[in-house]
């Protein structure tokens, strides 16, 4: 089995061509729990497998996360395979990618830099108050795509001084909340005394928190522009792993347009010579 490792901004991932392998659907869940366990295999938040379709896409994304669970999307991962599909030769420089949440956009804009159009906001819940542990959180929620990816936007003030393990239990808490039917991932920002976002996503499947989240940075993004907090269309989310840009556009039928871009990097191609898997 080939593989291509690849992260934007820290988001990492492993990328199998199904076209070539031509690996049972079925399988696909778990070999995703082998190979994106880190220290017993390659390692990764999440892994991609593209495959043909019918539709008017260049291919098609399967996104499983470490846990061997399904994921909607991904705006990182998205980022990168648009990257992999132009650096093999299966698109252009402007491609559709297609995902079980709809068709999403994307475009090179340099070398490493890519931009996609993530999943129209299907959800939106602009004051969405949750308590936990006694605490009650100044909260958004976002769902992108239909099936709908679900993000819960949380003001922190506390997101760089507070304990690491109180940290993680506070988004672990509030990601399997009872007021969220199907969970979520959290994303817990605040804004310093520059303006600047600050910015870590919680996130479903991989159970902890990743260096990047794409589809929480545009969640984070147009939540703050639709409050008001930020003024114009554009907006700038420090992550641990990186920067993320993100842009809001309203098209003609009325809804929001996000627009995502930022780093990816190709790290490493191999074959998986791991005894342990069997698919």
């Amino acid at each position: 089995m080939k593989f291509t490792k690849m992260h934007g901004a820290g988001n990492d991932f492993i990328i199998i061509n199904n076209m070539i392998q031509k690996i049972p659907e079925e399988k696909f869940s778990t070999i995703a729990k082998s190979l994106c366990s880190r220290r017993l295999s390659i390692g990764a938040d999440g892994i991609m497998f593209l495959d043909s379709t019918k539709s008017e896409a260049a291919y098609k994304m399967h996104f499983f996360n470490s846990d061997g669970s399904k994921g909607e999307m991904c705006g990182n991962g998205a980022r990168c395979i648009c990257r992999y599909g132009f650096e093999k030769g299966l698109s252009g420089k402007k491609q559709i990618v297609e995902t079980i949440s709809g068709l999403i956009e994307g475009t090179r804009i340099d070398e490493r830099r890519y931009k996609v159009k993530l999943n129209k906001p299907t959800v939106f819940e602009i004051d969405f108050p949750l308590e936990y542990d006694g605490t009650k959180y100044n909260c958004s929620y976002v769902e992108l795509g239909n099936p709908g990816l679900p993000h819960l936007i949380v003001e922190f003030s506390k997101l760089h001084t507070l304990d690491e393990k109180k940290l993680y239990d506070i988004a672990k808490g509030l990601r399997k909340h009872k007021m969220l039917s199907k969970g979520a991932n959290v994303n817990l920002y605040f804004i310093d005394d520059k303006q600047e976002i600050h910015a870590k996503t919680f996130e479903r499947g991989v159970e902890d928190f990743t260096l990047a989240c794409g589809t929480g940075a545009g969640s984070i993004g147009f939540t703050l522009i639709k409050k008001g907090i930020i003024k114009g269309d554009e907006v700038r989310i420090n992550m641990p792993g990186g920067i993320l840009d993100i842009n809001i556009k309203e098209n003609n039928e009325k809804y929001e347009e996000i627009f995502l871009t930022g780093p990816t990097n190709i790290v490493c191609e191999g074959i998986v010579l791991d005894e342990d898997l069997s698919y």
